[in-house]
């Protein structure tokens, strides 16, 4: 497996509106294309405006297949566009990608 860590630093004032996005765009559509989600955290301590999640890949060709076709769908493309009507939400992105130990209870 592949596990890919992404940290969204958001504009202030604006994670309310990368929540509400995932929650009604973006969940459906890396169901949709195969990208599964282990978890969302933001910080309780520390930066108040970042959003971390995983999601996880079967290797480095699924992820990109995934992630690919998961940025050219049309809904993606439109709702993004949307959410960013008043500007943009994200300010940085940070992506790392993972692989589990052999003695890591996530493989």
């Amino acid at each position: 497996m592949l596990y890919e860590l992404r940290i969204y630093d958001v504009v202030p004032g604006k994670l309310q509106a990368l929540n509400d996005r995932f929650t009604n765009l973006t969940l459906g559509l890396f169901k949709k294309h195969g990208i599964t989600v282990v978890g969302f955290w933001t910080d309780d301590v520390g930066i108040s405006n970042r959003l971390s999640y995983i999601i996880s890949f079967r290797d480095m060709g699924h992820r990109e297949q995934a992630w690919g076709a998961f940025q050219r769908d049309p809904d993606w493309v439109r709702g993004r566009a949307e959410s960013e009507r008043d500007g943009p939400i994200i300010a940085v992105i940070t992506n790392t990608f993972l692989r589990p130990t052999s003695y890591s209870p996530m493989q």
